[in-house]
């Protein structure tokens, strides 16, 4: 289930309503201004611009792959593919440049924890052919076309799908909970940590600048439409 959260930003400025007590707005400053410094402060920088399309766009890719890093690292355990809900996505566009805890929040303003479920082949195909009915969602670790609204030539780790084999897929709890339509994935086998997919984004983008490198993605016909 998606959790809003209570505050809402502009350029990471907090929003307040206008407070006539005195009292209460000194008490309520140095909140706000902390804050305000935590949600402007710059944890990498972004080298191209970051667009969220489908079937496949650079930013649903970025969103993706670090669904799928941070997945492997924190069940310490192969992951399969790691897919995003489209919807959840939540800004269209992250141009070149500075990139603030604040642009974090408003991309991810849910606190969706990062979910694996493990679900035979079959069961994949079929959750597979909803993301196709619905245009094609972000994936990592996977490729697939999308024909007459139908999941077709799906590999996964470069090998064709196997509807007999068992999978382990990383996703936002929202979807595994059967959100935009995902019936068939309620009642799968599942692991959850409570880990969120916000402070995952945070800690890549973190990492990245630490090592002096800039976030970057590109299409690569991961999900493809004929």
């Amino acid at each position: 289930m998606y959790h809003p959260q209570s505050a809402e930003y502009a350029d990471y400025r907090v929003t307040q309503q206008p407070v006539t007590d005195s009292s209460l707005l000194t008490l309520l400053s140095p909140y706000s201004a902390s804050l305000n410094a935590s949600m402007n402060e710059v944890i990498a920088t972004v080298a191209v611009n970051l667009e969220k399309k489908q079937p496949e766009g650079t930013l649903g890719n970025l969103m993706a792959d670090v669904m799928l890093n941070a997945a492997r690292k924190k069940f310490s355990q192969p992951v399969d593919i790691g897919l995003m809900n489209y919807g959840g996505i939540r800004l269209n566009q992250i141009p070149p440049g500075p990139l603030t805890c604040g642009k974090i929040f408003e991309l991810s303003p849910f606190d969706n924890t990062i979910v694996l479920l493990t679900m035979k082949g079959s069961v994949l195909k079929q959750f597979l052919d909803h993301v196709a009915s619905r245009g094609g969602w972000p994936v990592a670790g996977m490729q697939m076309q999308i024909s007459e609204k139908k999941a077709s030539n799906i590999t996964i780790g470069g090998r064709p799908l196997d509807e007999n084999a068992q999978y382990t897929v990383a996703l936002p709890d929202y979807t595994a909970n059967g959100g935009d339509d995902s019936f068939m994935l309620k009642g799968l086998p599942r692991q959850d940590r409570g880990f969120l997919y916000r402070d995952a984004l945070q800690e890549y983008f973190a990492q990245l600048q630490k090592e002096g490198k800039s976030i970057t993605s590109s299409v690569e016909g991961r999900v493809t439409s004929n």
